[in-house]
């Protein structure tokens, strides 16, 4: 548990001394008040008013004007005519002074509006059960969830201890998602001295059964899932604190900590419970790796039929750090939300531009799934953009392609400070059905799949989807699949 721990203590640090050195001396401003300088005038939105920076916009004063910005580990639920989103305690280059959970909303995914907070501060009975344990919980407010349950909105959320001797999984409710809010209880917490997950990063179901079950967690051992009493969203059972379901590891006995924040969704079309998982720092390799179980409380399976729970790296692996040619390329695109509208799947997560890793906008991008029931994500921000169909022809000409194969290597701890980007390569596809000047390789079509065959017996299938080329600004045509190895693949016509 110790070297667990350091590890942990280790990411926590690096986060806050990085932060450090970006604040600045901004006084605390509440929600009503007007910014000394109003950016420019209100006009017509549009997709190129979202941009890889906001610095001019990034403190408390100018919050009205965040939309996208200073997103981090966002939850979305789809009310009525709204996407509501709720974040971590998070802004760029800020002191951490303004905290109760930050909301957004959009009707689209795209234009964001910043509604404010869900508290006025931490919530009371996270920080009493920290403090009565003799020490103080951090300043800010981590991770929450939202769901739904009936006509009361759930928000669960999570609140740590310095280096997480202690931590608190708590639950709010509304009548309304965006409050006011009352604290309820808290559903589960942990300390170091006893062996369990880290009491952190909740996300809720309700099974086809209408069991209401919580999957939570961040390094230690793992990710864990427990059953709520559906009445009132709190542990069914006084002190559970649930059983394991997903781990890392490296060798022998080694736990492998950087694994956190589990999502889980049910698709009836597949008839699985998916779980995704985030990898590794936020700063560094942070990605999103998934497995599907018939059952909410698992096993959960990889691509490779692996269980979860065990010391094992499972793939897939849907999204990673990336850079597109000319542009620096995005990581910390992990600690995902997975929502629905309708049939249609999404994931969201943070995105951080290489160029500065501070900056936190919020990305979007549909779920697409394979014929054997494996989600795919698209390689490029949803854009709300009329669907458009692709023909045989459309395919022809220059392609830019990502292959997501990064793997763990020994030893984690000497990993931390780079992300690994996974960068694009020139694809060509000629009209005759070739590829480039490849010999033996080919591709066809019948929409919405393509197939690309390499010649070396790994046949590719991927889905094609028209989209929003976000590096140029301008529509293209994106392709997203796994390979036979279970390794994504993505494409973005130039």
């Amino acid at each position: 548990m110790k070297s667990i721990e350091s590890n942990h203590i280790n990411k926590i640090l690096l986060l806050f001394i990085s932060l450090l050195s970006l604040w600045g001396c901004q006084e605390e401003v509440g929600e009503e008040s007007q910014p000394d300088q109003v950016p420019e005038a209100e006009k017509p939105f549009e997709l190129t008013d979202i941009r890889d920076s906001y610095g001019e916009i990034s403190s408390f004063q100018f919050a009205s004007y965040w939309g996208p910005y200073n997103v981090h580990d966002p939850s979305v639920l789809k009310d009525g005519d709204w996407f509501y989103s709720y974040s971590t305690d998070v802004a760029y280059g800020q002191p951490i002074s303004r905290v109760g959970i930050q909301i957004r909303r959009s009707r689209d995914l795209v234009e964001w509006e910043f509604v404010g907070w869900a508290l006025n501060g931490r919530p009371a009975q996270a920080v009493d059960y920290i403090r009565r344990n003799g020490v103080e919980p951090f300043g800010n407010v981590w991770a929450p969830y939202i769901i739904r349950v009936g006509n009361e909105y759930r928000l669960y959320y999570s609140l740590a201890s310095e280096r997480h001797k202690l931590s608190a999984t708590g639950l709010l409710v509304a009548d309304s998602p965006t409050g006011p809010w009352s604290e309820r209880g808290l559903v589960v917490t942990s300390n170091t001295h006893i062996p369990m997950t880290n009491a952190i990063d909740p996300a809720v179901i309700i099974d086809k059964t209408g069991a209401h079950w919580m999957y939570y967690g961040s390094a230690f051992d793992g990710i864990y899932v427990m059953e709520l009493d559906p009445s009132s969203g709190l542990a069914k059972t006084d002190n559970d604190k649930g059983f394991r379901i997903a781990q890392r590891g490296f060798s022998g006995t080694n736990i492998n900590g950087n694994i956190e924040a589990p999502e889980v969704i049910f698709n009836e079309a597949t008839g699985f419970y998916y779980l995704f998982l985030s990898y590794d720092w936020l700063e560094t390799k942070y990605n999103i790796r998934v497995g599907r179980s018939e059952n909410p409380t698992g096993p959960f399976l990889d691509y490779n039929g692996n269980d979860m729970n065990g010391k094992n790296d499972d793939i897939p692996m849907i999204v990673a750090p990336y850079q597109f040619q000319g542009h620096s390329g995005w990581q910390g695109v992990a600690h995902n939300a997975v929502f629905r509208d309708g049939d249609t799947f999404y994931i969201a997560h943070q995105g951080r531009p290489a160029a500065d890793k501070f900056y936190m906008i919020m990305h979007v991008r549909k779920l697409y799934w394979t014929d054997d029931g494996w989600p795919l994500a698209s390689p490029q921000r949803f854009a709300n953009l009329e669907t458009v169909n692709v023909n045989t022809e459309d395919l022809v000409g220059n392609w830019e392609e990502i292959v997501l194969n990064y793997r763990i290597i020994p030893g984690y701890a000497d990993e931390q400070f780079l992300p690994d980007m996974q960068q694009a390569s020139d694809l060509v596809f000629n009209a005759d059905g070739s590829i480039g000047n490849e010999a033996g390789q080919t591709w066809t079509y019948a929409a919405p799949w393509l197939t690309v065959n390499r010649g070396d017996g790994n046949i590719l299938k991927v889905f094609v989807d028209n989209g929003y080329d976000w590096e140029n600004h301008k529509p293209t045509i994106l392709f997203t699949g796994l390979d036979q190895k279970g390794t994504a693949i993505w494409g973005k016509k130039k």
